[in-house]
């Protein structure tokens, strides 16, 4: 049975007491620490403290994005080794966001993902289709092109107990609209992944954690993790509140999946 994650990301959010709160909430929390897998994806400015707060402990952390190159003259950009120094084990790549407002293409996300497996972390890797897409019957095609772009990767995972990277579908058309796939929607959506994914690494396709980011709260949570092909969330605007959040990770909990 594959483990179960939950993820938060802060987006641009917060200042170090914010940090420092929320992160000491999740933990004071006493949340069983393995099941779920709790990881937060702060800021950049805001890694530092959310590490000096969580070390030690289960809980993890990683970046919001990372550059393809290791260092040199990009302005602006932040490295994979530069998150392992602080402490991260994971990073978000391809998020709907970067790719609809910074012009993030397939061909960069593959980039960004090799990359992040170079410098030893794990690529949280999004995916997902537009309103438009959707509406116009294009989910399962968008989601075939993404995934095919990142072949390069998918079939060069090792074949140990956990794979190297996670994908996280998003529903572009949920993010921060308030609206949710339905779980039938998003099972359907997962089980298509999944499938795709088994093209390139059968192995690697059963044991792939494919998380569902499209405004997931307490109130959804556990309908939706309870489906077959879901395994866990990649939470955004629920995340900066301690009291959901938490409630999202028990939710998570009460699937019953272990690390």
């Amino acid at each position: 049975m594959r483990p179960i994650m939950v993820a938060g990301n802060w987006k641009m959010h917060g200042l170090s007491a914010d940090a420092h709160h929320l992160t000491q909430s999740i933990l004071d929390a006493g949340l069983e620490p393995t099941v779920p897998e709790v990881v937060l994806f702060p800021p950049f400015t805001l890694l530092h403290t959310v590490s000096q707060v969580a070390k030690g402990t289960a809980l993890r952390w990683g970046g919001q994005n990372l550059f393809w190159e290791n260092q040199g003259a990009y302005t602006g950009e932040i490295s994979g080794s530069m998150l392992r120094d602080m402490g991260c084990r994971y990073v978000l790549v391809g998020h709907s966001e970067r790719r609809a407002l910074f012009g993030e293409s397939d061909a960069v996300v593959l980039r960004k993902a090799q990359a992040a497996l170079h410098s030893g972390l794990i690529p949280v890797i999004c995916v997902g289709e537009t309103g438009a897409e959707r509406e116009h019957g294009k989910t399962t095609e968008v989601l075939r092109r993404q995934i095919e772009a990142l072949a390069p990767v998918l079939e060069h995972q090792g074949s140990g107990h956990q794979p190297h990277v996670v994908i996280a579908y998003e529903p572009v058309w949920a993010i921060g609209t308030g609206q949710t796939a339905t779980p039938e929607q998003a099972q359907e959506a997962h089980a298509f992944i999944r499938a795709v994914v088994a093209e390139h690494a059968q192995a690697l396709a059963k044991k792939l954690l494919i998380l569902y980011g499209g405004s997931v709260k307490a109130n959804n949570a556990a309908a939706l993790f309870a489906a077959e092909d879901i395994d866990g969330g990649l939470v955004g605007g629920a995340s900066l509140q301690a009291g959901e959040f938490i409630q999202i990770c028990r939710a998570a909990h009460s699937v019953g999946r272990g690390v």
